[in-house]
């Protein structure tokens, strides 16, 4: 080859080059436009239930994270999932479902938490916790088959967990969610919260409203004395896996105020 041809080939290279350098640059600062999605779930279940609603969320391009929390005490829960906030590229939609919104009520405290979504989730005030927000339920309220403790840890009845938890799964998806429960531990439902994120950070919250867990008036209620924008939809306590399009929606929604905000 040419000193001549060798000198055009090599141009052409650098420049090919560059522009693959600059769209590979280019790439993450798109991605950076939108908030990263981080996952809580609650007690008795882990992270798997998340799937499908991260399948959704990972498809239309944003960075997300399920936080594997050991629900034995919110102190702990709380620490594990500051650590997934910490680790994120920049800010953070924190979700969380049932006993997860207690968690995210918490750690979305932290400064790099835009925005909370609570998914058929407790939403405590200062000072509340899940054993406090549960001891005066309202007359004719469903009463959730929980075990007696056993060495400081809760279990919901096998044979009543699809009909409390999942009446709207197909019958082998409750089932095995009855027997994968993660027991959920004592100490964590009197974990009281500190200072509701809620209160100086923007919330949203999908009433489920066939609920057996959480009682749909107390979801409105909490959802209403925290501000939240509030959908509704049709779905059990695990509406997180039968309905993860709309849960997706609404996560969806508060990431695009985030986005917005950040141009």
């Amino acid at each position: 080859m040419s000193m001549l041809k060798f000198s055009k080939f090599f141009a052409i290279a650098f420049s090919a080059a560059l522009l693959a350098a600059s769209g590979a640059s280019a790439a993450p600062a798109a991605a950076a436009a939108k908030p990263s999605i981080v996952l809580v779930h609650g007690g008795f279940v882990d992270g798997s239930g998340w799937e499908g609603v991260h399948k959704i969320l990972k498809k239309d391009g944003y960075n997300v994270t399920i936080v594997q929390n050991p629900t034995t005490s919110l102190a702990d829960d709380v620490a594990v999932t500051k650590r997934v906030i910490a680790a994120q590229p920049g800010p953070v939609v924190l979700v969380g479902h049932s006993y997860g919104g207690v968690v995210i009520t918490e750690a979305g405290n932290d400064e790099k938490v835009a925005s909370l979504v609570y998914i058929a989730a407790f939403a405590p005030d200062k000072g509340e916790s899940v054993n406090s927000l549960i001891k005066d339920p309202q007359p004719g309220a469903p009463v959730p088959p929980i075990l007696p403790p056993q060495d400081g840890f809760l279990l919901l009845d096998k044979t009543k967990f699809a009909a409390s938890f999942a009446a709207d799964l197909k019958g082998e998806t409750a089932a095995f969610m009855a027997d994968s429960q993660v027991p959920w531990g004592v100490g964590a439902l009197g974990g009281a919260v500190t200072e509701p994120a809620w209160k100086a950070k923007p919330s949203w919250y999908l009433v489920a409203k066939d609920d057996k867990m959480i009682p749909p008036p107390a979801q409105r209620l909490m959802s209403k004395r925290a501000g939240a924008t509030v959908v509704e939809t049709p779905g059990s306590h695990a509406v997180y896996v039968s309905r993860p399009q709309a849960v997706a929606d609404l996560i969806k929604q508060a990431a695009n105020k985030v986005t917005v905000a950040a141009k």
